[in-house]
């Protein structure tokens, strides 16, 4: 058997008894994914630790390439990376002033970025592991899932064979929106191999039992293991020992993390709070460890670690008894829930929360939070302009009755930036500028100057977007001007201003801006198409292709990317590898029109007649409004000699599109039918449009039948 491999058992031990017959390349190393360990990227970072030292030695070009995804998955390597620079946040008055965190799609680009550098690394690299065991991936952070799922894809098990251990359930995708499947990736890209057994007698029933000779050494080998082992054994004995011996166990265990943190930080995130909320010093060292670990995920956009580490600490702290640190789990809880893609999570845990608290900055803050839930977190069906609305203004009129005047400036300011979005959400772009300029002069009028920094370059951006969106794109141009000069290190702002130099033509410039986005955040599909469109419209088919060939690798389903391929190859007049490459798209969005439509078209340039329009009838029946395929439609009845049929569909085409190309087909087939004045006001507007020495001619030549009919 060849490929990668997913091995299924209920305990490690048994995994082991499997993988051992199994024939796999060596050298091999195993890691473990278990989010209690390291947290996010436990199994990535692990991996990296091994082989990134001596292929940053090797290829020292990589930091550069690959210096974000490598430092926020694996801390342990910043020093032979190139920092992250942040502007923003060095240039802000106070630490935690500048709160720009990431999107939720980041943590997915971190894991392409990741096997970006394993493909890169790996294939020269002298006594690298040609097999990776990744055990407890049942355990496994959202982060690491993400990572396996996008290795299993593009990593060729020639390369790196990889060996996926988890119990015998499916392992579960995360709640919330979805970025990547690893179970739908383990399906289609491994063999399994799987032996259920007899499930073994619960823990709980054999710590009943009387403590046995050994439970002592049994309970500190699994405290040492941080508690990942699934021995029954061994957690049994764990059971049976005393609750003051497990606190001194994992006193012990804390105490030795603490003295490797410095040097491996992600000890941080995941064994370090974990013992320290077990030792003796749970309510003070433990949760201080737990919050830290939280800011930390939430800063890097691990939403779903943040949440889980949010969840921990809202339970553990009485809302009355330490009213702040509460908040401070609740409230980071709460948002990350919702930038996870877990929205309803998210408003039943603000519920709860306006329950236990009295505190008017709190109920202003998950006011503005809920209201955020309606105006755009929420999916499409259930978001309610005037319950966002409503919700919005609660928190602005809170904000207005605070008693520091530079708090009040700032809150109501916020929460009206807030109920811009709510604005622009129904169509009010006017009255969201309005929102944002007041907001933008009263910071300036009554807040020094460097105070929220952060925050005014937000509102500028938000204004930013909003003229663009409204066709104001000078003003938006201006606005990203002036962004760049003070937060340059934003891939955002590159990104957005590339689509509005696209929008006037400015190819050049847009295509610049692609790239400089392209160095400031892990490889992203949206950045690599618009960069692909923009060098098809100057003419470098070959770029576009490349970069179109890309999106496709980082995204298989991203549908305008298949489209645009294959469409380019159409018109590279490589119309059988353009067949593939729509059946290929078909494949990842069946039923998707315009990629039908296109097939439809080269069916047709092949004279597969039949063929064409069964794809077009598709075509129309997922999108009767799509004028390209009621043009190609026409285009086969033309082709059929049927004129009546082709005018037909041409009249719904321009209806629906009224393009050049499609009045200059209409054209012909006017002319063909001898209805010259209509052929002739079709070619008219071509001409408008463009020269066209074609219509031109045909212009001319049915003005000379018109003619000659008359006299006749």
């Amino acid at each position: 058997m060849t490929g990668h491999y997913w091995i299924s058992a209920p305990q490690r031990r048994e995994r082991d008894r499997l993988r051992a017959g199994v024939e796999l390349p060596s050298p091999s190393a195993a890691v473990d994914a278990h989010r209690r360990l390291r947290g996010p990227y436990s199994a990535a970072g692990a991996l990296l630790r091994l082989t990134a030292p001596e292929a940053l030695r090797r290829r020292p070009e990589l930091a550069d390439r690959h210096y974000i995804e490598l430092q926020e998955s694996t801390p342990e390597l910043l020093p032979l990376v190139p920092p992250i620079v942040r502007v923003l946040e060095q240039n802000a008055k106070a630490p935690g002033q500048a709160s720009r965190y990431p999107a939720r799609l980041h943590s997915l680009r971190i894991a392409h970025g990741l096997v970006d550098f394993l493909l890169a690394a790996l294939p020269d690299a002298d006594g690298a592991p040609r097999t990776l065991v990744v055990e407890n991936v049942h355990h496994a952070d959202v982060t690491d899932q993400e990572f396996l799922a996008a290795a299993l894809r593009r990593i060729p098990a020639e390369l790196l064979t990889l060996v996926v251990c988890t119990d015998t359930r499916t392992p579960a995708d995360p709640p919330g929106m979805l970025s990547v499947s690893l179970p739908e990736a383990l399906a289609a890209h491994t063999t399994r191999v799987i032996r259920p057994t007899a499930a073994p007698a619960p823990a709980a029933a054999a710590a009943s039992a009387p403590e046995r000779d050994g439970d002592r050494e049994a309970a500190a080998r699994h405290v040492e293991g941080d508690c990942t082992d699934d021995d029954p054994a061994l957690l049994a004995a764990y059971e049976r020992i005393s609750a003051a011996e497990r606190t001194a166990l994992h006193d012990r265990r804390a105490e030795t993390l603490l003295a490797r943190a410095d040097e491996e930080p992600s000890l941080k995130l995941g064994a370090l709070p974990y013992h320290l909320l077990r030792g003796g010093d749970r309510d003070g060292a433990g949760l201080e460890a737990l919050r830290w670990a939280l800011s930390r995920c939430k800063y890097l956009g691990f939403y779903h670690a943040a949440a889980e580490l949010g969840e921990d600490g809202r339970h553990r702290v009485d809302p009355a008894e330490r009213p702040e640190l509460w908040w401070t789990f609740t409230r980071d809880t709460c948002v990350c829930l919702a930038a996870a893609g877990r929205p309803e999570e998210s408003e039943a845990v603000q519920e709860q929360a306006r329950a236990a608290t009295v505190v008017p900055l709190h109920h202003m803050s998950l006011a503005y939070e809920t209201g955020m839930l309606y105006a755009r977190h929420f999916p499409p069906e259930r978001r309610d302009e005037r319950r966002a609305r409503a919700w919005v203004n609660q928190a602005i009129a809170i904000s207005d009755l605070l008693p520091d005047p530079k708090e009040r400036a700032f809150y109501s300011v916020f929460n009206r930036n807030g109920l811009a979005l709510v604005e622009v959400r129904a169509g009010r772009h006017d009255e969201a500028l309005r929102l944002l300029d007041e907001g933008m002069a009263r910071l300036d009028r009554e807040l020094g100057i460097g105070e929220r920094t952060w925050h005014r370059v937000g509102l500028r951006y938000n204004r930013a977007q909003v003229n663009g969106m409204s066709g104001r794109s000078e003003d938006a141009l201006a606005d990203y001007a002036q962004i760049i000069d003070v937060d340059s290190d934003f891939a955002d702002h590159y990104f957005n201003r590339g689509g509005i130099l696209r929008r006037l033509g400015r190819l050049e410039e847009a295509v610049a801006d692609y790239e400089r986005a392209l160095t400031l955040e892990p490889p992203f599909p949206e950045a690599y198409y618009n960069r692909g469109d923009a060098r098809l419209e100057l003419g470098d088919a070959e770029g576009a292709l490349a970069d179109f060939d890309r999106t496709l690798e980082l995204e298989p389903g991203h549908p305008e990317a298949l489209l645009a391929r294959a469409g380019l190859l159409a018109d590279l007049k490589e119309p059988d590898v353009a067949l593939e490459s729509v059946a290929a798209g078909l494949r990842q969005v069946p039923g998707h029109a315009r990629l039908l439509c296109l097939q439809g078209r080269l069916l047709g340039e092949q004279g597969r007649l039949a063929e064409a329009r069964e794809a077009l009838a598709a075509a129309l029946g997922s999108d009767p409004q799509l004028a390209e395929a009621w043009a190609v439609r026409g285009e086969l009845a033309y082709l059929d000699g049927d004129l009546t049929a082709a005018l037909s569909d041409f009249d719904r085409a321009v209806e629906l599109g009224d393009r050049p190309e499609f009045r200059f087909n209409r054209g012909v087939v006017h002319q063909a039918a001898g209805g010259y004045p209509r052929a002739v006001a079709d070619f008219d507007a071509v001409l408008e449009a463009a020269e066209d020495p074609e219509a031109r001619s045909r212009r001319e030549s049915c003005l000379r039948r018109a003619a000659e009919r008359e006299q006749a």
